[in-house]
């Protein structure tokens, strides 16, 4: 039994070793960088609160509720670019912007806008290098769509604007990148980098429960075997 434990032991424990020396390299990475520094939390400029006129906005909301009829679900009054926006949200969850000084529908918002909401949304960053339309999930960026992906030069740094809303969705660098390739390695998802109920992952599990399990048969003999070699040993020596 101790021997077939011990052969089994060795083979699986050479073929988990690499996946291992992934569990507990991301793992440590995962312990020693705070999940906000990787989400660039700490790069998110604070705005002081906006003020808005309870009674001009009265009357500009009635305006913008004549236009868009009974179809709107609610309507979110924020802050944008130093104007009072509307985001109105339909019955069927589509979503809308609108200046609510002008009741003029604003969305899909334009790349202009989308790079001065971006560059507002950091500290300490320098001017947008480059904008891309995004249509379609990815790895890297799966909230609202249609979004705007606008670069920045310092981390290789992206941000993502809802075209719909103007609101920052998400914020990507080389350590969130690094962080998610981790992830993948963690999980054992190479596709989409977010399902933890992989086969893979399972199957390696219970792997790693047999080599523990192997481990603990052969401690006993290993045991026994050590201490007649140290016998031994001290009766040729004597």
């Amino acid at each position: 039994m101790a021997r077939w434990a011990s052969w089994i032991h060795k083979w699986l424990a050479l073929l988990m070793a690499i996946q291992i020396l992934f569990w507990f390299a991301s793992g440590l990475f995962f312990a020693a960088v705070p999940i906000e520094t990787v989400r660039s939390e700490h790069r998110i400029a604070v705005s002081p609160p906006v003020a808005l006129d309870l009674n001009a906005s009265a009357g500009q909301l009635r305006a913008l509720s004549d236009q868009i009829s009974d179809s709107a679900a609610s309507i979110e009054i924020r802050n944008t670019m130093g104007r009072p926006v509307a985001i109105v949200t339909m019955i069927d969850d589509s979503q809308s912007l609108y200046d609510l000084e002008t009741a003029e529908r604003i969305s899909p918002i334009s790349e202009e806008r989308a790079r001065i909401i971006a560059e507002s949304h950091l500290t300490g960053t320098a001017p947008a290098i480059a904008a891309s339309w995004v249509e379609d999930e990815s790895t890297e960026y799966r909230g609202a769509l249609p979004a705007w992906r606008i670069d920045f030069e310092q981390a290789n740094r992206a941000v993502y604007v809802a075209a719909d809303t103007g609101q920052v969705t998400a914020r990507r660098s080389t350590l969130w990148r690094t962080f998610d390739f981790l992830w993948s390695l963690h999980i054992m998802d190479f596709k989409d980098h977010e399902n933890f109920n992989t086969p893979l992952l399972i199957g390696a599990t219970l792997l790693g429960l047999v080599i523990i399990l192997t481990g603990f048969i052969m401690f006993p003999s290993r045991l026994g075997y050590n201490a007649w070699r140290r016998r031994r040993k001290r009766r040729r020596s004597s």
